[in-house]
């Protein structure tokens, strides 16, 4: 009797460790599990954190440009240039400049006086006093040498406008004949200077780039 007590309490505490032992793994496994969602979870969070930083930034950024371009815009000097809003205004004062250059910068040898009275009325200032002493200079050749220039203004473009006051990038391109040879092309580049004198834009000062 006593022999079976003991083995029926052996077995029970046996059972009872199994049981024991069952529960502890399987408490186990569930934490470890739990831990690795946990794990799984916080760095979930920390890539759509980082993900949503990125964009803020690229935002920022952006919005930054754009302010630094509308200040520019908005700016005394940009407000003050209407070559940036006054379509008609740039294209009159880009024609009468290119109507200009191209009968200053283009002689015949028949009547080389014809460029200078143009550049009379079409020059003012500086570059009436600059062509002026640069025309003197080679009048007689043009007549003894036969010379011809014929100047063509590619484009005109204007880069200021401000009341009666204008700057422009021009490009020319200049045809030079001499009797007896063919006639060479050449292109030229100035800056021009414009000032709206009696109702018509004169050249002030030329430059070449």
């Amino acid at each position: 009797m006593s022999r079976d007590s003991d083995s029926g309490s052996t077995a029970g505490v046996a059972v009872d460790a199994r049981e024991r032992d069952a529960a502890e793994s399987a408490e186990a496994e569930s934490g470890e599990s739990g831990g690795e969602g946990r794990t799984g979870s916080a760095a979930a969070r920390r890539r759509w954190r980082a993900a949503g930083v990125a964009a803020l930034v690229a935002l920022l950024l952006a919005g930054t440009g754009l302010l630094v371009q509308a200040a520019r815009l908005n700016g005394d000097d940009a407000l003050a240039n209407r070559a940036l809003t006054d379509s008609s205004g740039t294209a009159a004062v880009a024609g009468d400049v290119s109507n200009a250059l191209s009968k200053v910068f283009s002689y015949a040898p028949e009547d080389p006086g014809v460029t200078a009275r143009d550049a009379d009325e079409l020059l003012a200032g500086r570059a009436r006093e600059q062509y002026r002493q640069l025309f003197g200079r080679i009048r007689q050749r043009v007549v003894a040498q036969e010379l011809t220039l014929t100047t063509h203004v590619v484009r005109a473009g204007v880069i200021r406008l401000d009341g009666d006051d204008a700057t422009l990038l021009v490009l020319l391109d200049q045809i030079t004949e001499r009797k007896g040879k063919d006639p060479t092309s050449v292109g030229a580049q100035l800056s021009v200077t414009a000032e709206r004198q009696d109702g018509q834009w004169r050249i002030t000062d030329l430059k070449s780039r």
